[in-house]
């Protein structure tokens, strides 16, 4: 574990990335680029190109690993992903160990939670209500409500309707696009190393911690939360929501 040296502030609101954080779901999300590409005819790429654009949009993702591909071909794999990866994948995803305990710790405390994600909202609705996590989240942002990552617009967006300032606030994800989305606007991050990207990447970014797993993050981050009797400036907000 890595950590900065200034321990002065103290977090109200906590931003979750989704997959690769909280949710174990790299080996599904591959097999749907790698099975949405075969659909479309486009070059099934190796599992490690296939993980490294997770955490963008959707189609932001197959313009990346596809930039050669025209807009119909994006539009074409983007519906085949989505529908193979909702309906058909045969691979298991499951939260990460100590998710709920953590996100319930979180809530006993006071904290806002949020989500952060470039997963359609779609998907993210769904996987929330089927890991029975969803009950946890005050608000969620996904592209379709703001912009992909690492344009910071969600995470402005989510500072404006629960009211708390950027120094009261941090961001917890597993990718270069969650690091530098909070950098450019000058939040905290925290960088957890059982997702995507390497700790080498992660690191560059300067996450006030770099932790391993979810158990580790709740050891962290509990103590370093604002007293819950500080008073909120706005209600918890549903989870199925759009901006």
């Amino acid at each position: 574990m890595t950590e900065a040296s200034d321990t002065s502030r103290c977090y109200r609101l906590v931003i979750f990335d989704w997959d690769g954080t909280l949710m174990n779901s790299q080996d599904r999300i591959v097999d749907a680029i790698q099975q949405a590409a075969r659909k479309t005819g486009l070059p099934v790429l190796d599992d490690r190109t296939s993980a490294s654009i997770i955490g963008l949009s959707l189609t932001k993702a197959i313009q990346t690993l596809y930039p050669e591909a025209d807009e119909a071909q994006v539009r074409r794999m983007a519906e085949a992903y989505s529908h193979h990866f909702l309906n058909d994948s045969l691979v298991p995803m499951v939260p990460f160990a100590g998710a709920e305990g953590l996100l319930r710790a979180l809530k006993a405390a006071g904290a806002i939670v949020a989500i952060a994600t470039g997963k359609s909202r779609r998907g993210l609705n769904q996987v929330l209500e089927e890991s029975g996590l969803g009950p946890y989240f005050d608000l969620t942002y996904t592209p379709e409500e703001s912009a992909s990552k690492p344009d910071p617009l969600m995470l402005q967006r989510i500072l404006e309707e629960t009211g708390v300032p950027v120094s009261q606030a941090v961001m917890v994800g597993d990718t270069t696009f969650d690091m530098e989305m909070a950098q450019r606007i000058g939040m905290d991050r925290i960088a957890l190393s059982h997702g995507v990207h390497d700790s080498a990447e992660l690191d560059r970014y300067g996450p006030v911690a770099h932790l391993h797993d979810l158990e580790g993050l709740k050891a962290w981050l509990l103590p370093r939360l604002c007293p819950s009797s500080m008073e909120r400036d706005n209600p918890a907000h549903s989870t199925d929501r759009s901006a």
